[in-house]
């Protein structure tokens, strides 16, 4: 098997525990594997920001300030060098394979972090003019490797692209999303990267105005 980012070829050490309990296949090299950078240490309890000590980052003070109901992000990976090119390549080339380069990781993350089967899966929506562009929604598509139900139920407004915008700008911006499904029990949001957590807020906010009881969310990077 060959690896679904550097294409080297993948040839497993042959010792009798593999004789007898093969061993499963990765999609992924050993190398390229290693160049994820995991989130460790002290982190943001709302956001999953890397911090310096325990407590509240800026960004979350200002959202509880303006009432931002989004209960909590927790996010896998740092944005290093790595995860910028895996995510251009991924999401702005239509290269949807490369999903399972991380599906082992987000499987186990989500695991561990979301032990409740109660919740279901709302991906953040792409507009209708995104999707075409990209032939795929990365927020989907992740959503999609996890054992819980998927409900698509938000729609975008506009389709501004997110990271064109400064981060003022971002901070500044208008709620994108409507629902066009109310869910009455409670949603983990999905996408892939958490930057200022403006579009994971709007969704939260959208939504319980609609009647669901409570939000989350579980992002691929903490950019």
């Amino acid at each position: 098997m060959h690896c679904l980012w550097c294409d080297e070829e993948q040839i497993p050490d042959i010792v009798w525990t593999t004789v007898f309990a093969p061993r499963k296949e990765k999609v992924i090299c050993d190398a390229c594997e290693s160049q994820f950078s995991f989130l460790h240490g002290t982190q943001c309890s709302h956001c999953a920001r890397p911090m310096e000590k325990t407590e509240i980052c800026s960004d979350c003070l200002k959202w509880k300030e303006q009432g931002g109901v989004l209960k909590r992000n927790v996010s896998m990976y740092a944005y290093n060098e790595w995860m910028k090119d895996v995510i251009a390549k991924w999401k702005y080339r239509g290269d949807y394979v490369l999903v399972g380069l991380f599906k082992e990781h987000v499987v186990r993350s989500f695991t561990q972090t979301f032990p409740s089967k109660d919740a279901v899966l709302v991906p953040i929506p792409l507009s209708e003019e995104r999707l075409e562009e990209r032939g795929f929604n990365q927020a989907l598509a992740i959503a999609e490797c996890l054992d819980l139900p998927i409900k698509q139920g938000l729609s975008r407004i506009h389709s501004e692209k997110q990271s064109k915008k400064s981060r003022a700008d971002r901070m500044r911006s208008t709620n994108s999303f409507q629902v066009i499904l109310p869910i009455k029990q409670p949603v983990i949001l999905v996408d892939d990267i958490y930057t200022t957590g403006r579009t994971l807020q709007f969704a939260a906010e959208a939504l319980m105005k609609e009647g669901c009881p409570s939000v989350e969310s579980f992002t691929l990077v903490r950019g």
